[in-house]
């Protein structure tokens, strides 16, 4: 098993309002702040969930399978924490 990093996590509304933004690697204000706006340039996957956008940025080998079951699971905490995030 090869192990990957993931470097940031976006959570995005609809509107397109960063909810919530979790990085774990070392970024400047401009780089963090340009993140959200070019979300559409990333290579990857985007995931909706109702009305968030799920954007995380991994390596490039990463395993994009994983990153959709980390996000499920991070979704089924989240709904048993505020209830029904997942809804529509």
């Amino acid at each position: 098993m090869k192990l990957f990093q993931i470097h940031f996590v976006l959570l995005i509304s609809r509107q397109g309002k960063v909810r919530l933004t979790k990085w774990y690697s070392t970024y400047s204000k401009k780089e963090r702040s340009k993140a959200p706006d070019s979300a559409i340039l990333w290579n990857g996957e985007d995931l909706k969930y109702a009305s968030l956008y799920f954007c995380m940025c991994i390596d490039p080998d990463g395993n994009e399978l994983e990153i959709l079951e980390i996000i499920h699971h991070y979704v089924e905490v989240l709904d048993r924490y505020f209830g029904s995030v997942s809804l529509p």
